[in-house]
């Protein structure tokens, strides 16, 4: 029996699969692709093809830079070790 995750997991994986390869077969073949369609590619397909995953990517990244910069810009500063290691001492001194 399969967890609801690997389920899950197998079906993200598939999907990517289909997509990986339909997206090769696009960008490699667009004029047999839409020929089965019945279809004219558009003059610019293979350059959206490829600009549209290359933007995502990048909007992606700068996402996470700025998602980075922001939990650092409101994240407290640690407490200095020096401060911590003689509350310890105090604690300890307390205890004996």
């Amino acid at each position: 029996m399969v967890s609801k995750d690997q389920g899950i997991g197998g079906l993200i994986f598939i999907v990517c699969v289909i997509v990986a390869i339909g997206y090769v077969v696009a960008l490699i073949l667009p004029t047999q692709l839409f020929s089965l369609i019945n279809a004219v590619p558009p003059i610019d397909f293979q350059l959206w093809l490829v600009a549209i995953p290359v933007l995502i990517a990048f909007l992606v990244v700068l996402f996470i830079g700025a998602w980075i910069g922001w939990t650092m810009a409101t994240t407290p500063p640690p407490r200095p070790l020096e401060e911590i290691e003689a509350e310890e001492k105090v604690e300890e001194e307390k205890k004996d």
